[in-house]
């Protein structure tokens, strides 16, 4: 790898040999990809994916333990993927007791550590870290060293930033050396498209299906996607973005998508149209019959298929101001109908603490608390990783929490349908 005279001088360690093992770190990673320099890290913020205080954990505190007392901290201020926990969530006896005698026993502590090392703000813990309410949203063309997937395409697909699919760890040592490796996402090439994507459907299609069946398809490629924007217009209004957050989410985890481009309404697609799709780029038809092809392909692995759902989970990643408002109304006209006051399943609306405490200034958080719907900062993914949680029949509209977890998929609509009125569909 070809490196400047700063970057050799910290290889070699004249700034000290904790930060040259970490400076080594992030060549021998970006040698393994063919890169052959690095590139300064740009944006204001960085943003970690490994929040949680597992006990398993304990190389990666000593790493931290060792970074904070050699003075080797983020060059950058970072937010940090969801807490883990949440009292407010439902659990039972011996599943609390597994989250804080067996799991997340470290939580506190490597939350101490990570204020030392540069973390935002105490409550600074979320899957959308983009969300104006929280503060960490990149300007296009910023270089960053993320590496939550959720967030990764979003910034990479909505903002324009630019960022690889980076790994835990490798996130904070791109901060604190303040150099990524010149590869993939990154470069001009890998923003090319490989797969031409046309939306056929006759109605809008559900941003986490759709998401889903582009990820599985295209796998780590780049997607342009023709005809969506018939569905969501041309502006990347709060609504649009929701769907893109959703979209994205669902193609980074049930493919590897980093990036894709919309026609019509994405920053680089905008400016630079079909220049952005390689030759011999392949096509993908998506009509009603393959979101339904693809849905019906889900696997229901709960122990009895016909269960009754005990939790509902919402938010993964976590929902947006206008999601909450939104869900609000959806609930409370659903619930008149079906002359119920209250959900008929235990559900939980997750987002940032950020977008909570916005949310907790409107009216719409009254309305929604008498429904009966908790609305939490929680990872809901975390919480399924509790083998007792696993267990549980769970319900959610998140692609990326049906891939991951036991949780059983369905849509929004038929989601609404099984918490207000009760039955599987």
């Amino acid at each position: 790898m070809i490196l400047n005279e700063e970057q050799k001088a910290i290889l070699n360690g004249e700034k000290g040999e904790t930060l040259a093992k970490v400076m080594e770190s992030v060549i021998r990673y970006g040698e393994l990809f063919g890169a052959e320099k690095l590139i300064p890290v740009t944006s204001k913020y960085n943003h970690l994916v490994t929040s949680f205080g597992l006990k398993a954990l304990g190389p990666v505190y000593d790493l931290m333990t060792k970074l904070i007392d050699d003075g080797v901290v983020s060059q950058q201020k970072f937010s940090m993927d969801p807490r883990p926990c949440d009292p407010k969530v439902p659990k039972n006896f011996l599943q609390n007791l597994i989250f804080n005698k067996i799991m997340y026993t470290r939580q506190d502590f490597y939350e101490e550590q990570l204020q030392q090392l540069g973390l935002m703000e105490k409550d600074a813990f979320t899957c959308t870290c983009y969300m104006d309410e929280v503060g960490n949203k990149p300007e296009k063309g910023d270089i960053l060293s993320w590496s939550e997937s959720s967030a990764v395409v979003y910034a990479n697909s909505v903002l324009g930033a630019r960022c690889n699919r980076n790994s835990g760890i490798i996130d904070i040592m791109g901060s604190i050396v303040g150099y990524v490796p010149y590869f993939g996402l990154v470069t001009d090439e890998g923003r090319k498209a490989t797969w031409i994507v046309e939306v056929k459907t006759t109605k809008k299609p559900e941003a986490q299906l759709l998401g889903s069946a582009i990820g599985m398809k295209v796998m780590e490629a780049v997607p342009y996607v023709k005809g969506l924007d018939k569905w969501l217009g041309t502006k990347l209004d709060d609504a649009t973005c929701t769907y893109l957050k959703d979209f994205g989410a669902a193609t980074a985890s049930n493919g590897a998508v980093g990036l894709y481009h919309i026609d019509n309404l994405t920053p680089e697609a905008k400016e630079q149209k079909e220049s952005l799709i390689a030759e011999n780029a392949q096509v993908y038809v998506i009509d009603d019959a393959e979101l339904q092809r693809v849905y019906d392909s889900y696997p229901v692995i709960w122990k009895n298929p016909d269960a009754q759902p005990k939790l509902c989970f919402m938010g993964c990643p976590h929902m947006s101001l206008e999601q909450l408002k939104s869900w609000t109304d959806k609930i409370e006209a659903a619930l008149k109908e079906a002359g119920n006051t209250k959900v008929l399943v235990p559900t939980v609306f997750t987002a940032a603490p950020a977008v909570i405490k916005k949310f907790n200034e409107t009216e719409y958080a009254a309305r929604l608390e008498k429904t009966g719907v908790i609305v939490s900062y929680i990872c809901p993914l975390m919480y399924m990783n509790n083998p007792l949680c696993g267990k549980m029949p769970v319900i959610t509209s998140s692609n990326k929490l049906r891939t991951y977890t036991t949780a059983r998929y369905y849509t929004d609509d038929e989601i609404l349908v099984q918490i207000t009125k009760g039955g599987n569909r």
